[in-house]
């Protein structure tokens, strides 16, 4: 079932820039950084990053969505849940309009709105998120949550260390609720550097190399000693997935817009629109200007133009993408 929130759906013409990259000396291993190059290397990474948040370029909301289906993949690994990228797809597509996704489907969706709305903080969306997220908290509790965020943006302290800093006092006042503090780390990041939609980068990276002590121990939770400098680490590698993952995009995107005038489907703008700004399109789409027999045409076309990938795997309840 698509979702598309329009007013942040961008059917502008693709960005004829290529996307930026993080340089390479910021990414390259050297052994335990200190704090200050950790730093020094996250802002590196954050600049690189910083125009691509900002921009609107024509695939923007699919490499949003995308990036919000990696941090869902990835918690469901911390929810102890065993759904993957592929299992999270169909939750979300294939639940009608208006049903109950499931938990792993809820825990997208959540990802998913917090790509979608600016980063401004209510008790009220942070409800929403909690609840999509698995957790009961009552409102007195989210109200302190809005002036601890609204705190720490007030003491102008680096977005890393901000996002860190959120992250461990989630943490504190429910040790259940890491997914949570993770969620808010990428929202308080926004909102430091003032970007007009946040973007889900932190959670795919908390089972990675950057959260693990030398010689591969444990992994540092929020609040733990080194955290701070771990959550720049992993901002170097978060930001690098996400201009690769943009780089992609944008190629796979300007292949679909160069087949467009070959489409003669009355319904191919909407599906064009769809695949650009979502991370899959049910190939059963049904518009007012498209049949569900003339989509799936529509969709075995841009497969021979080699504008789409199937996703799914399947022969029936297909999804495409770019």
């Amino acid at each position: 079932m698509i979702r598309l929130d329009p007013l942040t759906a961008n059917p502008l013409p693709a960005s004829p820039a290529a996307p930026p990259t993080v340089p390479h000396w910021a990414l390259a291993a050297g052994g335990a950084p200190s704090d200050a190059g950790a730093a020094f290397h996250a802002g590196a990474a954050l600049a690189s990053l910083d125009s691509l948040a900002r921009a609107q370029p024509a695939w923007a909301g699919a490499w949003r969505q995308r990036l919000a289906l990696n941090c869902a993949a990835a918690s469901m690994r911390l929810a102890g849940r065993s759904e993957d990228a592929a299992a999270l797809r169909d939750a979300w597509q294939l639940c009608p309009a208006g049903a109950d996704p499931g938990p792993a489907g809820a825990i997208f969706g959540a990802w998913r709105q917090l790509a979608l709305q600016p980063p401004a903080v209510s008790a009220d969306r942070l409800a929403k998120a909690a609840e999509m997220l698995g957790l009961a908290w009552d409102k007195e509790a989210l109200a302190d949550l809005c002036v601890a965020i609204d705190d720490e943006l007030r003491g102008g302290r680096p977005a890393p260390f901000a996002a860190a800093a959120i992250a461990t006092h989630v943490v504190a006042m429910r040790p259940d609720a890491e997914l949570f503090g993770w969620w808010h780390a990428d929202l308080v990041l926004a909102q430091s550097l003032r970007w007009p939609r946040p973007l889900p980068l932190m959670m795919a990276q908390v089972f990675g190399p950057a959260f693990r002590a030398e010689g591969g121990g444990r992994r540092r939770k929020p609040g733990e000693k080194g955290f701070e400098q771990a959550v720049c680490v992993a901002l170097v590698q978060a930001a690098a997935d996400a201009c690769r993952l943009a780089a992609e995009l944008s190629r796979r995107a300007e292949k679909l817009l160069a087949v467009a005038p070959k489409l003669r489907a009355k319904g191919a703008d909407d599906v064009i629109f769809l695949l650009l700004n979502e991370d899959a399109v049910a190939g059963s789409l049904v518009t007012k200007n498209l049949s569900r027999f003339a989509a799936r045409r529509l969709f075995e076309r841009l497969q021979q133009l080699e504008a789409v990938r199937e996703l799914s795997g399947r022969t029936t309840f297909r999804l495409f993408g770019l």
